[in-house]
Parts: C-alpha cells; sequence; structure tokens
C-alpha cells in the first residue's frame, strides 16, 4: 500500500474507531468453528482454520509481509461486544479490528497502532456478518499470527438461543473402543445416568454420535465418571471422516462440564487425547444440544431465468422464440437460461437454441418427454458458418423431427447428451458452411448422422442408425452402429467400448419433487445406459441443495458445502472473491443454463478436495481481470488418494479466459486427484471478443494432470501461450483431442521453447512410462505471422508403454506450419492446401 493511503486507512480507522466500553451482557463466543478465510497463510500447518479451532496449540501465521487479514464469516448478521486476540509471537504491532455485512465493505469498529502482542482483549461496538483483523503493520519481522481469534456477541439483539432437548439421545453412537461389555458407546446416550460408556485404558480414545442429519450445535454436556478427560477436544463434522474442532481444553475437570460451543455438522465428538486418572475415558452421559443461528436452507425456487413447461403451458413456442432472439448472436452477453420441459409430449415445436441456452426434459427418461418437433441449432447470425456455435446444450429428450432428420450444427461446449431422435442428426448448418466439432453422449439416434461439414466430432457410449461423411478426425467410443476403424482414409477413429463412464448428473421430476439423478460409473461401456431397464444410480431430493442464485456470497456458498448440502447454480453470471471449497465425497456441484463462475480478485474459483465421487457439472469458469493461479483445482497438490472405485467426474464444464472481457488466468484446469474422468471441457483462452491480445489475457496452459490413471473422453483445448494439455501423471488415458494453437503469436521467438520451436499442443513428461491417447488433432492458424513453424504438435516420450492412434496436425490455410506429427515423426505440413499430415501409430 503507498505510504498516502496507507495513512488515510490509519486516519479512517482512527474516525471510525469507537471508546471502548464495558462488555455487553449478551457476550457469548459466536466465532469458534466458524467459516473462515486469510489474505496469505506461512504454511500448510498453519491455515486459517486453526485461529478459530478452540485449540490453543495451533494457529494461523501470515507470509512475511504487510498488509496481511483474518476474517471469520459468522454465518448470520451479528452484534459484536468484544475481540480477544490471542497473539503467537508473531504479532501486529499497528491493526484494524472490522465488521462487514458482505465480505466486501468494511467498517473499522478499533484500530490501533500500539498492539502489544501477547493476549489482547478488545471491547467494540458494530454489528456485521465478516469480522476481521485487519494487520497493517508487523510487530516483528515474521508475519502475523494468532493462536485465537475469538468474536463475541449475539445475533438478532439476543443470545442465541439454545435448546433444552438432548439432541444426541437415543441416536447411534460408537466408540474408539469399550472397557467391557457392559460398557458400549450406546450407554452414554441412552438418557439413563446409570449406565455409562467406558473405554480401554489408554490413549487416544474418542465416542461419537449421528444426528441423523446437520444441526447447528450450540452445547456440550459431558457427565463424567470418575474416569474423565483431563485433554480433549469437541469436534463435529458432517461427513464423520473430517472434522472440526469447536472446543478443546487440556484441564478438564472431570464432573458435568457444560460447554457453549457453535458449530454445524451431523456427528459430534469427544476426542480425548489424554486422560485423568490411569483408567479410560468414562461418561455417564453425552448430550448435544442444538439451536442458534439456522442452518442455511437447501431447495426453493430455480430463479427467473430457469422456465418450466408442461404440455398445456399456453404459448411455448413464443416464450422459446423471445429467448432464442435475445441469444442467438449473444455470444458474450451475461444472459442464460434454463428451458424445461416436464414429461409429455409436446407438437408443434421447433426449439431453436442460442449462446448460453439448455433444454432438457424433466423425466427420468429421455422418452418421457416427447417433442413432436425439433431441437434446433443453425448459424443464421454468422452468414451460414457454425464455428462459433458455443455455449449451449440438449438433453434429455425424445424428438420425432418434422423432416426427419433434426440440424444441430454446433461447435465446442454444445453437448447433446441423453438424447433419443426419431430420425436423423444433421451436424452442419443449413448450406453445409463450416462447423468445427462438437459431442454426444448417452444418446439414440435412430436415423443416420450426417457429419457433413464437421471438421471433427466425438461421440461416447450411444447408438446411431449410421454415420456419413468425415473431414479431419470423427472419434467414436462405445458407440453401437459406429462406423469400422478406417483413420486417416476416411478418417474415423473407432473403439469398441469406453474404458470408464459415467453420465451426468441431471435434474428431472418425481411427482411434484425436483430431484438430481446421480447416474453410476460403468466400465468397458458401449450404448446408452437409459435403455434395457434405464440407468443405474441414484436419487438426491432438491432440498439437499443449496440454490445458488447471481449475488450469493462465496461464504454463504462454502458455508452451505459445510453444512453438507450439494450445489444447483442457476443460470447466471457468479461472482466470487474467495475459493469455492468442495472437501465432502460425493458432493454434487451442478449448473443449470451454463452458469457462470467468475473470480474477481485472483482467487482460484473453485478447489475440489483430495475425496471420492465429486460430481462437477454444466458450469463455465470465466477468468476475471486478476490474474487467477488457475480457475478449477481438483484435488490439492500431491493428492495420493485412490479413487477408482468412486472417481470425480468433471462433465460439460468449460473454462474461458478472455472473450466477455479482460481476462487472466496462469492455468486453466488442473486435475490432481487419481481416477479423475474428465468427460467433455473445452479450455478456451479467446481467440476473438473483449479482452483479447496475446499478453492482454494472457494464460499459459490450458489444461494440467498430475493424478494417476486419470481419463479424459472429448477433450477440446485451445489458443494458451505455452502448453495446451501437459500431462505427468501416470497411465492416463485421452479419447478424442481437438486442438489450435494460439492464433495471435507476435513472432517466432515469442513461442521459442529453448531449443524447440513452439510448444507441443498435447505434452506428455518424460518421466512418464505408461499413456496412451485415441485420435488427437492440432491446428495451427499464425495469422499475425504466418511465416512461424511449430516442430510437431504432440511431445512425449519413446517408451513402450506410451502409445498413441490415429493423430494428426494441420496448418489452416499456410498461416504457419508443423514440422512433424510427433517429436520428429509424421510428414511436415505444407502449402496452403489444409491438409493433414497423419501418424496411425507412435511409436
Amino acid at each position: 500500500m503507498p505510504a498516502a493511503l496507507l495513512g488515510l486507512a490509519l486516519l479512517s480507522g482512527a474516525v471510525l474507531a469507537l471508546p471502548d466500553s464495558a462488555a455487553h451482557a449478551a457476550d457469548t463466543l459466536i466465532s469458534q468453528g466458524r467459516s473462515v478465510t486469510a489474505s496469505s497463510t506461512e504454511n500448510a500447518a498453519t491455515q486459517a482454520a486453526a485461529a478459530v479451532d478452540g485449540d490453543t496449540g495451533t494457529r494461523w501465521a501470515s507470509a512475511f509481509s504487510d498488509q496481511q487479514w483474518l476474517q471469520v464469516d459468522l454465518g448470520a448478521t451479528a452484534t459484536i461486544s468484544r475481540v480477544v486476540l490471542n497473539w503467537e509471537a508473531a504479532y501486529g504491532k499497528s491493526y484494524q479490528i472490522q465488521v462487514s455485512q458482505d465480505g466486501a465493505n468494511w467498517t473499522t469498529v478499533h484500530s490501533t497502532t500500539t498492539g502489544t502482542g501477547g493476549t489482547e482483549t478488545l471491547n467494540v461496538t458494530g454489528t456485521g456478518r465478516y469480522v476481521r483483523m485487519n494487520g497493517i503493520t508487523r510487530g516483528t519481522a515474521y508475519g502475523y499470527s494468532l493462536w485465537e481469534f475469538q468474536v463475541f456477541g449475539s445475533f438478532g439483539g439476543s443470545t442465541p438461543q439454545c435448546g433444552t432437548e438432548d439432541a444426541a439421545r437415543g441416536h447411534q453412537a460408537t466408540a474408539s473402543s469399550t472397557e467391557n461389555a457392559g460398557t458400549p458407546a450406546s450407554a452414554a446416550v441412552d438418557g439413563n445416568a446409570g449406565t455409562r460408556w467406558a473405554s480401554a485404558f489408554s490413549d487416544q480414545q474418542w465416542l461419537q454420535v449421528d444426528l441423523g442429519g446437520s444441526q447447528q450445535i450450540c452445547q456440550v454436556v459431558l457427565n463424567w465418571e470418575a474416569a474423565y478427560g483431563r485433554s480433549y477436544r469437541i469436534q463435529v463434522s458432517q461427513d464423520g471422516a473430517n472434522w472440526t474442532t469447536v472446543h478443546s481444553t487440556t484441564t478438564g475437570t472431570g464432573g458435568t462440564e457444560t460447554l457453549n460451543v457453535t458449530g454445524t455438522g451431523r456427528y459430534v465428538r469427544m476426542n480425548g487425547t489424554a486422560r485423568g486418572t490411569a483408567y479410560g475415558y468414562s461418561l455417564w452421559d453425552f448430550q448435544v444440544r442444538t439451536g442458534g443461528v439456522p442452518p442455511i436452507t437447501g431447495g426453493g425456487d430455480l430463479g427467473p431465468n430457469v422456465l418450466v413447461f408442461d404440455p398445456s403451458t399456453p404459448g411455448i413456442q413464443a416464450k422459446v422464440d423471445e429467448v432464442f432472439r435475445k441469444q442467438e448472436a449473444n455470444q458474450f452477453g451475461s444472459d442464460r437460461y434454463a428451458l424445461l420441459f416436464k414429461p409429455g409430449t409436446y407438437s408443434g415445436i421447433n426449439a431453436q437454441i442460442g449462446f448460453y441456452t439448455s433444454i432438457a426434459g424433466l423425466g427420468l427418461n429421455p422418452d418421457d418427454t416427447t417433442f413432436n418437433g425439433d431441437v434446433t441449432v443453425d448459424a443464421g447470425w454468422f452468414n451460414g458458418n457454425a464455428t462459433q456455435n458455443f455455449w449451449r446444450s440438449a438433453e434429455n429428450l425424445r424428438l420425432r423431427p418434422v423432416s426427419g432428420t433434426d440440424r444441430w450444427a454446433v461447435s465446442q461446449a454444445a453437448p447433446f447428451r441423453r438424447m433419443h431422435v426419431e430420425g436423423g442428426l444433421n451436424l452442419s448448418p443449413d448450406g453445409y458452411g463450416w462447423a468445427s466439432g462438437g459431442y454426444i453422449a448417452d444418446s439414440r439416434i435412430d436415423g443416420t448422422v450426417g457429419n457433413y461439414s464437421q471438421q471433427q466430432w466425438y461421440t461416447r457410449d450411444s447408438s446411431i442408425g449410421g454415420f456419413s461423411n468425415a473431414v479431419w478426425n470423427q472419434v467414436f467410443s462405445g458407440v453401437r452402429g459406429a462406423p469400422a476403424q478406417s483413420f486417416p482414409d476416411p478418417p474415423y477413429t473407432t473403439l469398441d467400448s469406453t474404458p470408464v463412464s459415467r453420465e451426468k448428473p441431471f435434474l428431472y421430476l418425481d411427482g411434484a419433487d425436483y430431484k438430481v439423478f446421480v447416474p453410476a460409473k460403468r466400465t468397458n461401456a458401449r450404448g446408452t445406459s437409459w435403455e434395457n431397464g434405464g440407468t443405474p444410480g441414484g436419487s438426491i431430493p432438491l432440498d439437499r441443495f443449496y440454490v445458488v442464485k447471481p449475488g450469493a456470497t462465496a461464504a454463504t456458498i462454502n458455508a452451505a458445502l459445510a453444512q453438507g448440502l450439494n450445489l444447483l447454480f442457476t443460470p447466471g453470471v457468479h461472482h466470487v472473491d474467495r475459493t469455492i471449497t468442495v472437501n465432502r465425497p460425493d458432493t454434487v456441484v451442478l449448473g443449470l443454463g451454463l452458469a457462470t463462475i467468475v473470480p474477481d480478485n485472483g482467487v482460484t474459483a473453485m478447489k475440489v478436495g483430495d475425496v471420492d465421487g465429486v460430481r462437477l457439472a454444466g458450469l463455465l469458469f470465466d477468468a476475471g481481470p486478476v490474474n487467477s493461479p488457475v480457475l478449477l483445482q481438483v484435488g490439492p497438490d500431491n493428492a495420493t488418494a485412490d479413487h477408482s472405485a468412486d472417481p470425480t467426474s468433471v462433465q460439460d464444464v468449460f473454462v474461458r479466459v478472455g472473450g466477455a472481457g479482460a481476462g487472466k488466468a496462469t492455468t486453466g484446469m488442473v486435475v490432481n486427484s487419481d481416477d479423475t474422468i474428465v468427460d467433455h471441457t473445452w479450455i478456451w483462452r479467446a481467440d476473438h471478443g473483449e479482452g483479447v491480445g496475446w499478453e492482454t489475457n494472457r494464460s499459459d496452459y490450458g489444461l494440467i494432470v498430475r493424478g494417476d490413471d486419470v481419463l479424459a473422453t472429448g477433450l477440446f483445448v485451445e489458443h494458451f501461450n505455452k502448453y495446451d494439455v501437459q500431462w505427468s501423471g501416470e497411465r492416463g488415458k485421452t479419447i478424442f483431442f481437438q486442438n489450435e494453437k494460439a492464433y495471435d503469436a507476435p513472432s517466432q521467438a515469442a513461442i521459442q521453447n529453448g531449443a524447440v520451436r513452439g510448444y507441443a499442443a498435447y505434452k506428455v513428461d518424460d518421466a512418464v512410462t505408461t499413456h496412451e491417447a485415441w485420435g488427437l488433432g492440432s491446428y495451427c492458424y499464425y495469422n499475425v505471422d504466418p511465416t512461424i513453424r511449430q516442430d510437431h504438435g504432440f511431445q512425449a516420450p519413446v517408451k513402450p508403454g506410451v502409445r498413441f492412434h490415429d493423430l494428426l496436425v494441420n496448418s489452416l490455410g499456410g498461416n504457419g506450419q508443423f514440422n512433424h506429427v510427433i517429436n520428429n515423426v509424421g510428414a511436415p505440413t505444407s502449402g496452403t492446401s489444409t491438409t493433414p499430415s497423419t501418424v496411425v501409430s507412435f511409436p
């Protein structure tokens, strides 16, 4: 911060600070166990959460610089009466205590330039949901470090009301051990003061209770027998695996201990770390009381841009046409729509689908919702050229096209999923103008799929009546009726089955209730999942989803996740000022209508933990004006867990850097978790639109894969400044890859990679021993400097376990050239004929 601004900040704090006064009567600790974030952390052992865990042996520490902050989200607006800072040796000399309603606009309630370190108790007066320590000047050469950051106050003008009922009584209890058959875990929650749980005579021991659902925990009562805990923690959890400490002590007294706590969870446990006697831990009663701040509720309406129709709805065609008029050419606008059709039959419908528009049936199977009509994408808005028909989708419908053939002339980020076409499907625009790639999955097309002018296309786990024509790269896996393998003439790459697949989650109606169906994993899949008995999997009711609408803060979204809710993003643009963190196994994060997430301040928009079975689907991550290190990260650095039985999947998840405005990100997507399925993604550094230029929307890497056993099916990555795909994980597989190198490279020197001319579109790192890929294409169009030469499109170590099938590179109109296809193998492109150079097998 410049000196002038720093002085202004201090002056502002002095003006707004209120004199110390006696603490309010309703003075309750309301910060412990809450969601907390910080400007930085010194290392992995000093995370922000350690400052609100009630454990004075753990701490948050910042980087060794000014200005740094730590803030806590109280979950609701509170009246703040006192803040206690328990500093480690590295303290703040000059800092502010600030409150905010939205986590963005702050009011200073205490300011000092003479902080003393140690424990500072600050009586303040303020109101807000968020409270932060805003450090301006450090008291040492190190960072800022707090053993505990405690906020005291009340909600709604009074102390939160804690219930009087014992929420644990009669619920399932488990323990680390029992002393004997007469002291089971259940005895501590049976309401009988004459029965008890007792553990083995050793440390560490625990007792936990499952409340049956997520609740706000406000009090825990421990009624100890003579064998008590001297040192223990009270912890809460949503899943029984990942725990948050809400109370910690090393001076337990035994007898009856009544502990006021603040936390949210389904599971509550006493985690004993040191006994008070030579015996074990023994509790006559373990009571849990709930209340306080109400939990975030799931379900509710889907917002104004989700339009739901049934066969009796008047004016369906007029409404669909109205949306199309708005969206036909709205390539970089902010409007988003989902058109949802209840089960039944609709006649005379031609649903033309424009940008950021999704159309879907609300049945459990495609045949539940029938159109005697069409779902159409054409390219009239772009003079018959479909190469920019991006960001739209069709899903879960049966079509009976009026002419016998439906038209779906799209390019990237336009999935056609779970569709049944009782007729043919034409993938080209009217007049057979250019189209540039698309994706079909889990669909049945009774007639012929007419490829015509589509340059590349991928079809997975479907049934088709036939396929005609090919341009450069048409790929099939698990498709009944697919043409035989024949690359490069015609350029068909055909795999009999898909090694691992799992269909995308989808919203449907069960009677009058909305639910999300979550399909199960399939191995060696072939044909659709929904014919012959229906799709295996399970359903989640909508009330288990936090319905995210534009304007919801990242703090609220994270609180909903911490509470155990899934996420349903409604159509719109969702701005976040902190990372959305998905750490619960099997969480579903589903977007409707190309819901778009934008990080405003250079954070990573979303991170997924190293956990099983997270489903991300139907989202667009759009870079903000401040550079983000990565937009979507699946798994932390150095993730090692085995997820083969229940992998995380990333489906119809798109990444964009620039185009809709200035945006920057070092990397589009990083996959660290083993066994992840990346099923249809377009990761795009914009070559047109607003905020476009070699440095203006700089982004060096599209996709980085570090996890082992990662499978990509339908991988589209384009225009990044360095490697579009860089793969260092073992046993990776890719089925279909489409790429264009960055058009706007200003010179040969700008893309020089050491002694290599140009960065490969798809690079497998030298240390990898096993990797396999099928149907990969890379194209160059260096229109700024057509003299640029690219040594190769693909780079990989020459090892028996590293195998590529059906590769091509192409120079579009002679704007730049490739010297080889992969490494030093494959003929160069030449001239202006736009004729691919191919390699059938490598090595």
